[in-house]
Formats: C-alpha cells, structure tokens, sequence
C-alpha cells in the first residue's frame, strides 16, 4: 500500500513538472524582463515591414470589398438561377 502511494506520488510530480517549469517562463522572482534593446536600423526596418504588411493587407481588402456593378449583379443573379435550375432536375 505504501509503495502504492509512492509511486501515485512520484507520477504526479514528474506528470506536473513541465507545467510548473512553464510557468516560470519570462519572469523569475516577479521582476519584469530585462528589455532588449534595438539597433536604429533594426527598428526602422521593422518600421518598414510593418507599413509594407499593413499597405498589402489594405490593399487586398480593398480589391475584396469593391462592389459589383449592376450587370456583374446581373449575371450573378442569373447563374444562381441556372444552378438552382439544374439542381432540381
């Protein structure tokens, strides 16, 4: 019975290390981590990309949201019909 309990004892431990260990990532002892510091030319590329990444991410959205014009209405409006034609033969 004893070494019943030892070893539940010891499988919960090793079970619940790595989530103990996790938990200590980043900080140790509350203090805040120490921050790391940039080059200028390390943060004014990192500018650069993020104005790129937000320029491509707007213009895409852009493409995506132009509305349709009235005979691209149209023609939508008339292929779903033939679609719903066909699908009920």
């Amino acid at each position: 019975m004893l070494a019943m309990k030892a070893i539940t004892l010891l499988l919960a431990a090793a079970l619940s290390a790595p989530s103990l260990a996790q938990q200590g990532k980043g900080r140790q002892g509350g203090q805040r981590a120490q921050p790391q510091h940039m080059s200028q030319e390390d943060r004014q590329r990192m500018r650069d990309d993020m104005r790129d990444a937000y320029r491509d991410r707007d213009r895409a959205r852009q493409d995506r949201q132009r509305p349709m014009t009235p005979e691209e209405r149209g023609k939508l409006r008339r292929d779903i019909e033939d679609a719903n034609r066909n699908l009920r033969r």
